[in-house]
């Protein structure tokens, strides 16, 4: 009996580890935000784009667009044009972000004989810790 609860409670501490590693928090945030991302975009694709777009295509709104029994064409090519605009987005986004990284990199590389922050506190704290000896 004792030997089964150790199992599941090391089990279940495993699980846990595993749940609130760094990893597996920061993908279900993703898949969160990316469902809002989602919906964010298929409104502006409906309710921004279309209204411009759909004067323009013969027979009004292209996304009821059906080809033969039931192959709703449409549907499919509106769900190509959210993926690019996301992928457009992601892209905009990522490159900022790498544009961000590489400013960062080019201000720590301008002075690398700088000491760093820690260095500092270090050095600090050792001049006190040699005050303090010497009384």
């Amino acid at each position: 009996m004792a030997s089964r609860r150790a199992r599941v409670t090391g089990f279940i501490r495993d699980f846990q580890a595993f749940i609130l590693k760094g990893n597996v928090v920061e993908l279900a945030v993703a898949v969160i935000i990316g469902g809002a991302f989602n919906k964010i975009v298929s409104s502006f694709v409906g309710d921004l784009v279309m209204p411009l777009v759909n004067p323009l295509i013969p027979g009004g709104d292209w996304r009821a667009a059906v080809i033969g029994p039931g192959i709703k064409i449409g549907s499919f090519a509106s769900s190509v044009i959210d993926f690019l605009i996301i992928a457009f987005v992601l892209y905009l986004v990522i490159r900022a972000i790498e544009r961000f990284k590489r400013k960062e990199e080019a201000i720590a590389a301008a002075d690398p004989h700088e000491p760093d922050v820690q260095q500092q506190m270090l050095a600090t704290l050792e001049r006190i810790a040699d005050g303090l000896e010497r009384r």
